[in-house]
């Protein structure tokens, strides 16, 4: 049986630019979460013109959330493929904010409100300090100490 008064090893140190990141994907995963669940209500409770395209936006965007929160749940537990997925989720987010800015019913405040913390994810999630905390075991294992 473990000794209760025993010390817990101490997990890998996860850096504030780690720390910032997973708050905007957390964030991120809400909002998108939340979305989900608004167009599910007004699908159950509203008439749609095209039930099809209603259902299939639906499912979507709770495929986007469950893919956001997956991203998450991998970087809270500092797998290397979050970072790539994070990426990737950034450049959607962006190319939907440029979509925002422009058209028949432009919408500025959402396109800024998206445009920002994409970007800021994005970069956030190439930094030297948060590649190292999520770079695969065996690569960090292999590092020479001198």
């Amino acid at each position: 049986m473990p000794d209760p008064s025993a010390p817990v090893p101490a997990g890998p140190a996860r850096p504030p630019l780690l720390i910032v990141l997973a708050v905007i994907v957390a964030l991120e995963a809400l909002l998108v979460t939340g979305l989900a669940l608004w167009l599910l209500f007004e699908l159950l409770t509203q008439k749609p013109q095209s039930y099809t395209t209603a259902v299939a936006i639906t499912v979507l965007v709770a495929l986007g959330a469950a893919w956001v929160i997956a991203t998450l749940v991998g970087l809270l537990r500092l797998h290397a493929w979050a970072r790539a997925s994070i990426v990737t989720i950034q450049i959607l987010m962006i190319a939907v904010a440029v979509g925002s800015f422009q058209g028949l019913v432009a919408r500025p405040d959402l396109g800024w409100a998206l445009l920002v913390p994409a970007v800021v994810a994005g970069v956030l999630a190439l930094t030297p300090s948060v590649v190292r905390a999520t770079a695969r075991a065996d690569a960090r294992n292999t590092e020479t100490h001198e």
